[in-house]
């Protein structure tokens, strides 16, 4: 997929605010839609129809029926399925519902989990956006149990919002296919932060949000804190964390205790006592389901968005993440991420480490599954993902191939 040249660049005078949890990205998020006047550009890894994806669609629905242009994109795998009557409204009012790469199952099983839209974005005006790792599901609220997930999104205005508008122009209205210039919108400064919108897709930006992890992680002199779900990056990526703590700054990694996947925890556990060697800080968090992808450098560099630190992200998935260079950011992140720590994480002791389970391998072994997935991982499922529009009467009608990312 050809992406506008300006993915990547850094941005001055935006202004930025973290959302912590269902509770408050959905809130602001359908307040926006609520308010739109021309145009919402929406992509999400997950809708569900189950009490917040119905309120996103009531909310869609009537912006479309005002005159607003609604355009939403969901993947086939972690959406595999609507109802007629949610299609048949959103038909109705005039909203745009298209599924990237849709596969019916086999034997009732979901089988295509390689190379998925995982990215979670929302434009509105394109005058506000919102990046993160939240998906429209109840599961993101803590009245859904203990199996709710801790997240975080990131709500932004000011120069940067012009990149994600103009990257989510060319995905939603040009089904992945030859990219043609999306309209220019004018953005006026709204703060101090300067941020960066980086993607990673299976064409030009294959590796931008790992190297700005990496080239951050290199840089640090003083603190470093990844908190995020799945933990499994490659064998550089841990080469520069490991050389970190070697060096004295303080590496702090923040992982699930209590997965809804368990074999995210196991591998991320066979980690644990290479990282630990070399000073590493390593907390599980017990409370709920961990589904964070965050992280901080020093005072001034952050990131949130939909990409982990395993395989599945940094080597298939199309991913999108904010980079944020200011320090008030950076201290609110922090301070959420410290309370996080210190009230719901479980200490990882390096004289008792957990076992691993299945995953435990020498590490060798390890180290060179790690260093040489990325061009195995290039071998997996070769075809060229579908973007289908939706078309509620005859679903097959407008079933066009078109060129994946």
């Amino acid at each position: 997929m050809r992406t506008p040249p300006a993915i990547g660049a850094w941005r001055t005078g935006n202004r930025v605010g973290l959302l912590e949890n269902g509770e408050e990205y959905f809130e602001r998020a359908f307040e926006a839609v609520a308010g739109a006047r021309r145009e919402v550009l929406l992509e999400t890894f997950i809708l569900f129809e189950d009490k917040v994806g119905m309120e996103l669609h009531r909310r869609l629905v009537a912006a479309a029926r005002r005159g607003v242009d609604v355009q939403v994109l969901v993947d086939g795998y972690g959406s595999p399925g609507f109802s007629e009557r949610f299609l048949a409204e959103l038909d109705e009012a005039g909203v745009a519902l298209r599924v990237f790469d849709p596969h019916r199952p086999l034997f009732g099983m979901r089988m295509h989990f390689f190379r998925r839209m995982h990215r979670k974005l929302l434009v509105v005006d394109g005058q506000t956006a919102f990046v993160g790792g939240i998906n429209y599901g109840a599961d993101h609220l803590r009245d859904f149990g203990p199996t709710s997930k801790q997240d975080y999104a990131v709500e932004l205005q000011g120069p940067v919002v012009a990149d994600i508008h103009a990257f989510a122009v060319a995905s939603l209205r040009n089904g992945y296919g030859p990219a043609r210039q999306p309209p220019a919108v004018d953005v006026d400064e709204r703060g101090q932060a300067r941020v960066s919108f980086a993607v990673r897709d299976n064409d030009r930006h294959t590796t931008d949000i790992e190297r700005a992890y990496r080239e951050a992680i290199r840089a640090a002199r003083q603190e470093i804190v990844l908190a995020n779900a799945y933990f499994f990056p490659g064998y550089g990526f841990l080469r520069d964390l490991r050389h970190a703590a070697r060096r004295g700054v303080r590496v702090t990694l923040l992982v699930q205790g209590q997965p809804d996947m368990p074999i995210a925890m196991s591998a991320a556990r066979s980690l644990y006592r290479h990282l630990v060697a070399d000073g590493v800080r390593i907390y599980e968090y017990g409370q709920r389901a961990f589904h964070g992808k965050v992280a901080l450098v020093d005072e001034d560099w952050a990131t949130v968005g939909s990409s982990n630190l395993d395989p599945l992200s940094l080597s298939l998935n199309l991913e999108a993440n904010v980079f944020v260079r200011d320090p008030a950011f950076n201290r609110d992140l922090r301070d959420r991420l410290e309370r996080l720590r210190r009230q719901h994480c479980r200490p990882i002791d390096p004289e008792r480490l957990p076992a691993p389970g299945r995953l435990r391998l020498p590490a060798p072994v390890l180290y060179h599954v790690l260093r040489r997935f990325p061009a195995w991982a290039g071998l997996l499922p070769a075809h060229t993902p579908k973007v289908v529009l939706m078309a509620p009467a005859n679903e097959d009608a407008s079933d066009t191939p078109v060129a994946g990312p």
